[in-house]
């Protein structure tokens, strides 16, 4: 973590420099066991490049029109999650398999957008089940240009949504196996992210499990492409809010990507003040203002972002399986370790 006591500077008003507090900091650090890392290591072995290549050549396809929010693309892409879910028997929040979609009404919205849904599948956790962790991506993306050119929307956010798929369904093995979360999983397809963030919005507002008993929120928008300050390292991820509600669950990131995956975490646009402001952009920011500990997972913007040219071809599917198992296996840590993820506030070890 070369990099984080310059971001503490700017995002914890320079406590970083103050002997107490990095003690306090530094046993948060040294308080943390990785649980289970057999099992860690068996079951994200099952997220695959091939599989997430399969996936998102069918979600990021012309079949789906952009899927541009309320309209028959986006009800499109939101039924094949919905038969994706059923397939792989995992249920819905309300336990069945039948009622997977959060409804979000036209009134809701300010302009004329046409009803659309949120897509939601559930694993229960087997001793604190009351507990969740929310991981998501939106769904949606930008339709169709008066040229006709269709938004094919494949890192923004097909690639997101096709590792929350994978992830799923090695969640959904494990369980099987008798390796299931100890905290619930809530596997949260956001709509109308692309209109200000609306279906994150409306979910904060009308959440289907309380606010305060949700953990945290894993956020993925766009994890399947290189940027250009990476050309020659692609091997990195941006992430964005980890220590800023929760240092537990920085240093649980840290830890996970250390014993695991070694890629260069990026923390460059987690500073306040950042110009391109990402930390308020996208879904993950509705459950920050609720006080929830997040993380925005990133690969940056490129030449292709919100173009037509974003297409499947383009993505790196290496990565986004390396990416992919790097985010399934901090979520694991969060379910299954002993105690509740700390914010700041309730961390004895800081106050």
């Amino acid at each position: 973590m070369k990099i984080f006591c310059m971001l503490s500077a700017l995002t914890l008003v320079g406590t970083c420099a103050t002997p107490k507090y990095t003690t306090k900091i530094e046993n948060i650090k040294n308080s943390i066991q990785l649980v289970d890392q057999p099992w860690v290591t068996k079951y994200a072995s099952t997220i695959t490049s091939e599989e997430l290549k399969e996936q998102l050549y069918k979600f990021a396809s012309s079949e789906f029109n952009g899927r541009r929010v309320g309209e028959p693309g986006q009800k499109k892409a939101a039924h094949f999650l919905k038969s994706y879910y059923q397939s792989e028997g995992i249920v819905s929040p309300l336990g069945d398999t039948i009622n997977y979609y959060q409804s979000i009404p036209k009134d809701f919205f300010l302009k004329d957008i046409k009803p659309t849904e949120n897509v939601l599948a559930f694993i229960k956790g087997s001793e604190s089940p009351d507990e969740i962790i929310i991981i998501s991506a939106h769904l949606d993306h930008l339709g169709v240009n008066n040229k006709n050119e269709i938004y094919f929307g494949a890192d923004d956010d097909a690639s997101g949504t096709v590792a929350l798929m994978e992830m799923a369904q090695a969640f959904k093995q494990a369980k099987n196996e008798g390796h299931g979360p100890k905290r619930s999983i809530l596997f949260l397809h956001l709509t109308a992210e692309e209109i200000g963030k609306k279906g994150s919005e409306y979910y904060t507002l009308h959440p289907v499990f309380p606010l305060e008993n949700t953990v945290t929120n894993l956020n993925i928008d766009m994890i399947g492409r290189v940027d250009d300050i990476h050309k020659n390292n692609p091997n990195y991820l941006y992430l964005i809010g980890a220590d800023r509600i929760s240092k537990e669950l920085h240093y649980i990131s840290e830890k996970v990507n250390n014993t695991y995956f070694h890629m260069d975490l990026d923390y460059r646009y987690n500073a306040e003040g950042d110009r391109n402001q990402y930390y308020t952009r996208s879904d993950h920011y509705n459950f920050a203002d609720k006080g929830i500990p997040v993380i925005f997972y990133f690969n940056g913007e490129h030449s292709d972002y919100h173009q037509p040219t974003d297409t499947p071809d383009k993505i790196e599917f290496d990565l986004l399986e390396q990416r992919t198992r790097f985010i399934f296996a901090t979520a694991w840590q969060i379910a299954n370790q002993s105690n509740r993820l700390l914010t700041d506030e309730n961390n004895h070890l800081l106050n």
